[in-house]
């Protein structure tokens, strides 16, 4: 055998990690993604996707974590968190040669209570899908996260993560509207829903202007005997 040449790091660069997460939620009437304001160069003022180096002794999804605590005050194992994609242009940003993992977040609404780092001027929501103009290519990342998640809820119960523990079916309906853009026939949707097997009822009600809907829940028990299958459209 040869001799073996010593690994020497010096002779190589260290391009910057980072992460950015796309925190998507259901309020107001849309789909809405949670941006902080930039405090500081570069892009100073303009609105990002939070996000924030990696420590050295830290994974990638330990510091998406800890980003989406620190921005948003949750933190825990019941916080639906998947990664979604590298964004590594060269020229993505101008301090250095940066890499970042892109995740996705959804959060149902009533669980945030925002609270920007000391390194953003504000945070605040906005609409998912006409937001304002965005630093760096945080435009291509929350496209891919609006695309990623609209196939999701086609396929997966994703949609329920976007929902309080009880909701009619008319609150589920509205959720499939805000994700797709588009209006669905009630009469076929419930029809769909209730067959699919992915939810329960409930002896509670939600009393209005109208007559008293009835609340459901989602299964959590149907997502591991259901085989994988369009949902809904």
């Amino acid at each position: 055998m040869g001799k073996q040449e010593r690994y020497d790091p010096s002779q190589y660069e260290r391009p910057a990690v980072t992460v950015d997460t796309v925190v998507l939620v259901l309020r107001q009437g849309a789909l809405q993604v949670l941006l902080i304001q930039r405090k500081n160069w570069p892009c100073e003022g303009m609105w990002a996707i939070p996000g924030g180096f990696i420590k050295m002794d830290e994974s990638l999804a330990s510091a998406a974590r800890r980003e989406l605590a620190e921005e948003t005050g949750l933190e825990g194992p019941g916080i639906y968190l998947e990664q979604l994609y590298t964004f590594g242009d060269p020229g993505r940003d101008p301090r250095t040669r940066v890499i970042t993992a892109a995740y996705l977040a959804l959060v149902c609404a009533d669980r945030i209570v925002l609270r920007p780092a000391s390194d953003a001027a504000d945070a605040a929501w906005f609409p998912a899908y006409d937001p304002p103009p965005l630093a760096f290519d945080h435009d291509q990342i929350l496209s891919c996260a609006t695309q990623r998640l609209r196939h999701k809820i086609e396929h997966t119960p994703a949609i329920f993560q976007l929902l309080p523990e009880t909701f009619t079916l008319t609150e589920l309906q509205e959720a499939y509207e805000h994700v797709l853009r588009q209006e669905l026939d009630k009469r076929n949707f419930r029809r769909k829903m209730l067959s699919s097997g992915i939810l329960a009822g409930t002896p509670r009600v939600r009393s209005g202007d109208h007559r008293p809907a009835k609340l459901y829940r989602f299964r959590e028990d149907a997502a591991a005997e259901s085989r994988p299958r369009r949902l809904y459209p």
